[in-house]
C-alpha cells in the first residue's frame, strides 16, 4: 500500500549514494581549500581541519561501497573508516607539536573566512546525512565524522578571533590540539560500534 509508511529499499539505497557523493565531492573541495589556506595562513587549525575533511572523504567513499551490502560488510567498512580517522587524529597530534617547536604565527582573518565557508559545508552535509545516520553503521560512521568537523570549525572560527586579538599563536595551537584529541575520541567511539556490529552479523 502506498500510505503503509514503509520505505522503499531501492529508493533508500539511491537516495544514501545521492547524498554520500554530494558529501564526497564537497569534502575533496574543502580539503584543497582549507589545506592551502592553512598552508598559506601557517595555521595548524587550519590544516588540522583541512585534513580531517580528507578523513571525511575517504569515509564518504568506503560508506559507498557498504551501501546496499550485507550487515558485515557495512560494520568493516565502518572499522576501516575508524581506523583512518585514527590515525588522522594522531597526525593532527604530531603537527601540532611539530608546529609548537618551530612554526610562524597564524593569520586569523584567513582561519575566520576560510572556516565559515566550511562550517556552512559541514552544516549542509550533517543536515543531509541526518536522515540516514540509524541505516547502518557504516552511514552512523559518516555522520559522526561530519559532526566531528562542524565542531572543528567552530573552534578554529573562535582560535581565529583569538589570534586576532592576542597576536599570539597559541590559541591556533591549542586548537589543533584539541581537533587532534577530539578526531582520535571520535574514531574510538566508531571502532566501537563497528566492532558491536561486526559481533551481531557474525553471531
Amino acid at each position: 500500500m502506498a500510505d503503509c509508511g514503509c520505505r522503499d529499499p531501492e529508493a533508500e539505497t539511491a537516495g544514501q549514494r545521492r547524498v554520500l557523493w554530494i558529501a564526497l565531492n564537497l569534502n575533496a573541495v574543502m580539503f584543497a581549500g582549507e589545506g592551502t589556506a592553512g598552508l598559506i595562513a601557517h595555521s595548524a587549525g587550519l590544516i588540522a581541519d583541512g585534513l580531517d575533511m580528507l578523513g571525511d572523504a575517504s569515509a564518504y567513499a568506503i560508506a559507498l561501497a557498504a551501501v546496499g551490502r550485507g550487515a558485515l560488510f557495512k560494520a568493516r567498512a565502518a572499522t576501516t573508516s575508524g581506523v583512518v580517522l585514527l590515525c588522522l587524529g594522531l597526525g593532527l597530534l604530531f603537527d601540532v607539536v611539530r608546529r609548537l617547536i618551530s612554526g610562524e604565527p597564524p593569520e586569523g582573518l584567513v582561519m575566520i573566512a576560510v572556516s565559515v565557508v566550511a562550517l556552512a559545508v559541514n552544516a549542509t552535509v550533517l543536515r543531509l546525512l541526518g536522515q540516514y545516520r540509524d541505516s547502518g553503521v557504516h552511514l552512523r560512521a559518516t555522520w559522526i565524522f561530519t559532526r566531528v568537523d562542524v565542531v572543528a570549525n567552530l573552534a578554529v572560527i573562535l582560535s581565529g578571533i583569538l589570534v586576532l586579538a592576542s597576536g599570539l599563536r597559541h590559541a591556533d595551537l591549542v586548537v589543533g590540539g584539541g581537533i587532534g584529541l577530539y578526531v582520535v575520541k571520535e574514531a574510538l567511539e566508531i571502532l566501537r560500534e563497528a566492532r558491536d556490529g561486526r559481533r551481531v552479523a557474525e553471531g
